[in-house]
């Protein structure tokens, strides 16, 4: 089964943080992916720049919206991702508890499947 782990962190973390903590807790993040990728769990994994670059996009009643980030009303914001091949939820969770970002963000797990379910 294929599993998402999403990295929540709260909105201006990175921000607070001097650039030798970022590139310390950055290159934590890389070992992890890549022990990840040595046990032939990871897809997929890659950090996201912060939004204020971003853009959200919405069409509503055929009217198209962009809104630029930053997103002053949001309090967190995805950080980055890894996408997974488990054999269990339990497996995706235990594998949560291991990231190192688990210490200062959310890591939220999630199946990949139709979104109707």
């Amino acid at each position: 089964m294929a599993y998402m782990l999403l990295v929540i962190e709260p909105h201006g973390q990175r921000q607070a943080r001097t650039e030798r903590e970022g590139r310390e807790l950055y290159e934590r993040m890389l070992r992890y992916s890549d022990d990840l990728q040595r046990r032939g769990l990871l897809t997929l994994g890659q950090s996201l720049k912060s939004d204020a670059a971003a853009a959200r996009v919405t069409l509503r009643a055929g009217a198209p919206a962009v809104l630029d980030g930053p997103f002053a009303e949001a309090r967190e914001m995805i950080g980055g991702f890894f996408l997974l091949t488990c054999e269990t939820r339990e497996q995706a969770i235990a594998l949560a508890r291991e990231c190192p970002a688990a210490e200062w963000a959310t890591i939220e797990v999630r199946e990949l499947g139709p979104c109707f379910q």
